[in-house]
């Protein structure tokens, strides 16, 4: 298993992909991590996940809505969603960069 990871790898996997706005690169039964890239003004389309899950915003702005509450998005945040809660990030007017993790696999 490999255990050294360059992010600027998956992020330039992200740019390129037509179809994906997310990589995840560790998906074991225990953990997930990945990282999550949108252009300014694109959307995110995640559905509740089965499992906890971190963010931690690398850079970037806009906001991270959960249940039906906006938390302000920036550089250096961590945020905790539960699992089957709904979220997603929205209005961001530069590029966000987010590092995820969940504590179970990504299906």
């Amino acid at each position: 298993m490999k255990l050294d990871f360059d992010l600027s790898v998956y992020l330039e996997k992200i740019k390129k992909s037509s179809s994906s706005y997310f990589h995840t690169f560790i998906n074991r039964d225990s953990l997930a991590v990945g990282l999550l890239f949108l252009k300014p003004g694109e959307e995110d389309t995640q559905i509740p996940h089965a499992s906890d899950e971190v963010y931690y915003v690398i850079e970037g702005d806009g906001f991270l809505k959960i249940k039906n509450k906006d938390y302000k998005v920036s550089k250096d945040k961590l945020f905790f969603v539960a699992k089957d809660v709904e979220h997603y990030f929205h209005s961001n007017t530069v590029p966000l960069k987010v590092l995820y993790f969940f504590g179970g696999p990504d299906n």
